[in-house]
């Protein structure tokens, strides 16, 4: 079974670990810290970059086998996943099915003064007759031909195949081919004329040197900032063939030799102001900058893997971008005021004109490379100004090489929308140590390709130096977390290989190792492992055919169970569940005082309006109704499980909560029974059966005072809430742009837990005797609520009472009296050891009757 080393971030958690840190996200990590419905929103910050790899320029580097299909399996092993391959050319086509001609014989076409007729001579028994337009066409001349049936591939348009026709009644066999018609030029005023000695009928792309070259497709996870470039990849590479197969392989890496002018004269001065945006700050200068077309071969490489040529001075900085993974800024040297660069941030709303002639407005954290007015000319890291970048007429330029934040440049790239390749790489976090390297190679190949001197010593910032980091490593532990059964000298090799110093070898069977910095998620003994284990192999790791585990069982219900319980009953009596986000706009609650100030604010720069954590749920079930009904959904039975955080006086609280939602009709859709809009007693009826299959038989009642609810109940036991339910107020209501009827309920499920653990469910058998009924016809003030009056009933009827229920509420000021209701109650009673005579039941009704006369003023009708 192969893995990735994407697959394994999600497995990792369940042991414990995980390598995504606070550089992956883009918000203010502190203040989310809330539980799984805000992880759910961080991790989709953390999605694959997809690199691409080209095989040729890894053999560059490195000598890897040609076959693709084998380098696959390794790069993923490697935790590379291939995601694709793709086969290219440098030419379109690669030139198949064009061959060398000689023209035999060329004339006048009878029918049309600008075409001639031609017989060409390929190397074939036959010669072709061709039709050709070309006015340099002559006899003797050797030719590129397309054959019947070959498709060119022109410079610009659709490809288009070559067949046999006629044209103005002459007989063409085939196409003789300007540059811009196969792809290798723009040139179309006539056709291509080789030298005398190209060989007839031999291939034109051995004249042409076409390259096939294989674009691995990689998804790169979020973590591996050290193999962001080709020459990253290919130190992975080197790893798994130093340990795998030759341990004296190497990596060809690049010279980098450069000559500093006698008279380097043209410092530029660098202060770095803002010492944790920018820990490191390289640069020099060149001049007599030639700007003009790259070589070919940088052409190449920068085609095949889909960046486009540009320019000798933009392709230069490309090129070393994925040949090392360290981006690179060119500044016009003549525009930095002052021959200073300050490397800093700028006042909050300072307007920053932009490459793409856009005005930005900056962030107060926004870190700014300026010139030595305080003048932006570039978003660091990020995007460069108009105002200061290379144009064909610059001759003389500083060249920049960084190391930046990765968290502070990657929420300036989120905030202003610029996803630009520097930015992405950058905020996985480059290697501090290459910035030098780096500036070396594309200053020498400037000097190489643009005729560049270089005019400057080597400026380079680096008032606080990152030092690799010392991490202890266990062999036991090694072995115990992946199963494996290594020695010491055999993990030695794989640091080795990995490129790991082994700084000590310790007497309890440990090493102390040395991680190199462009290693940037390596910082736990954990993290040292996956290298490891990367380079050991996940095949390697034996899988053992017996599977053992513990059955683990407990008498008492636990939270897991509890909300099973709960999502069954909801959705066998037709809910559907919902999940809501963990973020909420805080207009939403303008106007609910209850809430404003212990709310939890959010930096989300992603979606502004996002901007607190819900502190409670009933908004979320609004918003989800809004959405139902806005599309014809106005039948709604809706639960969710989730959470609500508000600040307390300890920091921050996060409840557990099960709500439900219902609104619209009820029996919308059935001709056997009548439909009715949904009321309170439904919710009632809904948050009953919940409790009743939990086993939940006794709590208090009371009215609620919610401003979120037009009226409702609250069941409690003491302080602890159980369940709010309710019609939502006419406030809540236009929170939640709804107009029509929505009947809430929450459920505290810290509080349903503990009542649960205490509950017993009880099993009886069915009576064996009739029970009774008694009806009684109550009149009452009307301000006494229904559960005043069964709370009564209960206290005073005792075991013998099994059900109460209201059936009518009856008002009329005529036959009542002013503020008069009345309630018809039945009460049925029951014994399972014996008939129950009339005046046992007489008794406990007129006990009944007198207790709410004394204590509500409850008369009979």
């Amino acid at each position: 079974m192969q893995a990735s080393h994407r697959e394994r971030n999600y497995v990792r958690p369940m042991l414990g670990y995980s390598r995504l840190s606070k550089q992956d996200f883009d918000f203010n990590f502190d203040e989310l810290i809330y539980g799984y419905y805000g992880i759910v929103i961080y991790i989709f910050a953390a999605l694959n970059r997809i690199m691409k790899i080209s095989l040729n320029w890894l053999k560059d580097y490195l000598d890897i086998p040609s076959d693709p299909s084998e380098l696959e399996g390794i790069l993923t092993s490697l935790g590379l996943e291939v995601e694709g391959m793709e086969e290219v050319q440098n030419i379109p086509g690669g030139l198949e099915g064009l061959v060398v001609g000689q023209v035999q014989t060329c004339g006048k076409h009878p029918n049309a003064d600008r075409l001639s007729v031609t017989t060409v001579d390929i190397g074939q028994s036959e010669l072709l007759h061709i039709v050709c337009g070309a006015p340099n066409v002559s006899q003797g001349q050797k030719v590129v031909v397309a054959q019947v049936g070959t498709t060119l591939y022109p410079t610009s348009g659709e490809p288009f195949a070559i067949k046999k026709g006629k044209i103005r009644g002459e007989v063409s066999e085939g196409m003789i081919c300007a540059e811009d018609e196969i792809g290798i030029g723009i040139e179309h005023d006539g056709i291509i004329v080789l030298d005398d000695d190209a060989p007839v009928g031999s291939p034109v792309s051995e004249i042409y040197n076409v390259e096939q070259d294989t674009i691995f497709e990689i998804g790169l996870t979020p973590n591996r900032s050290d193999a962001t470039s080709h020459i990253g990849v290919a130190k992975d590479l080197l790893a798994y063939y130093r340990y795998h197969e030759n341990p004296d392989i190497a990596l060809n890496l690049p010279d980098a030799d450069i000559k500093i002018e006698e008279q380097a004269d043209k410092a530029i001065k660098v202060e770095i102001r803002d010492k944790e945006g920018c820990p490191r700050f390289s640069g020099i200068t060149l001049s007599n900058v030639k700007i003009g077309p790259s070589p070919d071969w940088i052409q190449r490489r920068l085609t095949a893997i889909g960046v486009r040529p540009i320019s000798n001075v933009v392709d230069i900085t490309n090129y070393v971008l994925h040949e090392y993974g360290q981006p690179l800024h060119a500044y016009d040297f003549d525009k930095i005021s002052n021959k200073t660069i300050l490397v800093q941030t700028l006042q909050e709303g300072t307007v920053f004109k932009s490459l793409d002639e856009k005005d930005r407005l900056l962030h107060g954290e926004d870190l700014i490379v300026c010139d030595g007015n305080d003048k932006g000319m570039c978003i660091a890291g990020v995007f460069g100004g108009i105002d200061s970048g290379v144009t064909n007429t610059t001759t003389d330029i500083f060249l920049e090489a960084a190391y930046f934040n990765a968290l502070q440049l990657r929420k300036t790239s989120t905030r202003h929308q610029l996803r630009t390749d520097a930015a992405k790489c950058f905020e996985k976090g480059t290697d501090p140590a290459q910035t030098t390297s780096a500036l070396y190679r594309a200053a020498s190949l400037m000097c190489e390709y643009a005729r560049a001197t270089i005019s400057s010593e080597l400026v380079d910032v680096y008032p606080n130096p990152i030092f690799p980091k010392e991490i202890l490593v266990r062999i036991d532990r090694v072995n115990m977390i992946l199963g494996t059964e290594m020695n010491s000298d055999e993990i030695a090799r794989i640091f080795d290989a990995l490129g790991m110093e082994i700084v000590a070898r310790g007497e309890d069977k440990s090493f102390t190792v040395r991680i190199p910095t462009n290693k940037a998620d390596v910082t736990r003994e954990i993290d040292v492992i996956e290298e490891i284990l990367r380079i050991y192999g996940f095949n390697a790791v034996e899988v053992s055919p017996m599977l053992r585990t513990t059955i683990a069982t407990s008498e008492k219900i636990d939270r897991v169970k509890l909300r099973r319980i709960m999502s069954d009953v909801l959705i066998n009596q037709g809910f559907k569940e919902m999940m809501g986000l963990s973020l909420i706009p805080s207009a939403i609650y303008d106007g609910f005082e209850a809430y404003k100030d212990v709310v939890v604010r959010v930096n989300n720069t992603s979606n502004i309006h996002l901007d607190i954590m819900r502190p409670e749920m009933m908004m979320s079930a609004l918003l989800a109704a809004q959405y139902n009904i806005n599309r014809q959904q106005k039948e709604l039975a809706l639960f969710e499980q989730g959470r609500s955080y508000v600040q307390s006086e300890d920091g921050h609280a996060e409840t557990e909560w099960l709500t439900i939602t219902l609104s619209g009709d009820l029996y919308n859709n059935s001709w056997r029974q009548e439909r009715r809009p949904r009321d309170f007693y439904d919710i009632k009826e809904v948050v009953l059966n919940l409790f009743g299959r939990l086993g939940i038989e006794t709590f208090q009642i009371d009215e609620l005072g919610d401003a979120r609810f037009a009226y409702g109940l609250k069941y409690h036991r003491g302080p602890k809430e159980l369940a709010l339910l309710g019609a939502v107020s006419e406030q809540s209501k236009k929170a939640g742009d709804l107009s029509q009827d929505v009947f809430y309920a929450e459920l505290n499920m810290g509080n349903i837990l503990s009542a649960v653990k205490k509950a017993v469910v009880r099993l009886k058998e069915i009576p064996k005797f009739p029970s009774s009924k008694r009806d009684l016809a109550l009149t009452l003030e009307e301000g006494v609520v229904y559960s005043k009056v069964e709370t009564i009933i209960r206290k005073s009827s005792g075991s013998l009472l099994k059900e109460v229920q209201l059936f009518d509420i009856y008002r009329d000021k005529k036959n009542l009296g002013e503020g008069l209701k009345s309630y018809a109650v039945s009460l049925t009673f029951e014994d399972a050891e014996k008939n129950l005579k009339d005046k046992v039941i007489d008794k406990i009704v007129n006990k009944v009757i007198t207790n709410l006369s004394q204590e509500v003023g409850a008369k009979l009708r």
